[in-house]
């Protein structure tokens, strides 16, 4: 009599050691197989041809210098919350308040330049809003740190809840600053005196912004993988139980961490006031918050890797607007798009970190 040995169909189980470039050879595929499947899904809703639907994407993010520079100054920014809100994921603490430690380092920024535009030399107002755009955002997140540290109380909900208070702190001061009054907005802040406004280089709007952030991704990389911190974060992060037994202050590392996180997001409000929108409104942050989120995690908290996923997420977004303004589509289909690939991307890393072993059928005879 034949029997077949009884188990799971499957197991999965966590790869040792895979070779890096087995690694990105997989997330290449991955790639491919996701654009055969947007080509797929474009022929079959849109009826449209799925190479012009690609080289649309590409037009909508390089087709034109001033698109390049927008490309790249999206870059710039998202980069920046990204790499503010990684040293917290490091350290395991979830920090989802970026969006409101953009608002209110952008408020910061804001406040500086309607209430002393015409009082003080602009050197010294530009001083100012740097320092009370970081000191706001530090703030921001040093509340929700030191709740944890002392209380032990749930970050991820503590750092949402404090997005809202931020929005309505933005909606508040915008009510008070509105020009003119009952327009709801504040409008261009300084636009005759451009008192406030971050200096242009050369003939760049948004160089400034893009050498930032640039340098600030090189300090964060040394910081996380060369410093005392870094090993501090990266220790508490796994196991703070370890991270006290070998005399590392959690509480303290918790508080520093967020300090850091959320005055880098504060600096993001501040290249986005003082920089490239130089108006405050509720919706200022478009997101980005959240969206770090998804940058730093694809990138596995590695400062240099997320130049390229935050190239990719940035890419993807500013293609879909183009597909849906040349092919009059609506704009979700370029959402549809965009989350086909990630999808694909983001699978990609099961089969990086983990393998399927199949059950063999075993035959024994009675």
């Amino acid at each position: 009599m034949n029997r077949q040995k009884n188990g799971p169909f499957f197991h999965i189980s966590k790869r040792k050691d895979y070779p890096w470039y087995a690694a990105w050879g997989i997330r290449a595929a991955a790639i491919v197989l996701a654009l055969v499947v947007c080509a797929v899904v474009t022929m079959a809703l849109t009826g449209e041809n799925p190479i012009a639907v690609y080289q649309t994407m590409w037009t909508g993010a390089f087709g034109t210098a001033r698109k390049t520079w927008i490309l790249l100054q999206n870059i710039a920014i998202l980069l920046c919350v990204s790499l503010a809100v990684t040293p917290a994921f490091r350290m395991r603490f979830w920090n989802i308040g970026g969006e409101g430690q953009i608002l209110i380092g952008g408020l910061a920024t804001a406040a500086c330049m309607i209430l002393l535009g015409d009082k003080i030399p602009n050197g010294l107002l530009i001083a100012l809003m740097v320092i009370s755009s970081l000191a706001a955002g530090a703030i921001w997140g040093a509340i929700p740190a030191f709740f944890k540290a002392k209380w032990n109380t749930n970050e991820t909900l503590f750092t949402l809840m404090m997005n809202y208070v931020a929005t309505q702190l933005v909606a508040y001061f915008i009510i008070l600053w509105e020009v003119p009054k009952g327009a709801g907005k504040i409008g261009i802040i300084n636009q005759s005196t451009e008192a406030g406004w971050l200096p242009q280089i050369g003939s760049y709007k948004y160089l400034l912004n893009i050498l930032i952030v640039a340098v600030l991704t090189i300090v964060m990389y040394i910081y996380l993988n060369r410093s005392k911190h870094g090993y501090e974060i990266s220790v508490v992060g796994e196991s703070v139980r370890t991270a006290r037994y070998v005399g590392i202050k959690v509480d303290k590392v918790i508080i520093r961490t967020m300090l850091l996180s959320g005055a880098l997001c504060g600096l993001a409000g501040l290249l986005l006031v003082g920089g490239t929108d130089h108006t405050i409104t509720t919706t200022i942050a478009n997101g980005r918050g959240f969206t770090a989120v998804m940058v730093s995690w694809l990138a596995k908290f590695n400062p240099l890797t997320m130049v390229f996923t935050t190239f990719l997420l940035v890419f993807l977004d500013r293609g879909a607007s183009e597909i849906s303004t040349i092919f009059s589509l609506n704009h979700s289909f370029g959402d549809i798009l965009t989350g086909v690939i990630l999808f694909f991307i983001i699978g990609s890393e099961f089969f990086i970190h983990y393998k399927l072993s199949f059950r063999k059928s075993v035959r024994k005879e009675a």
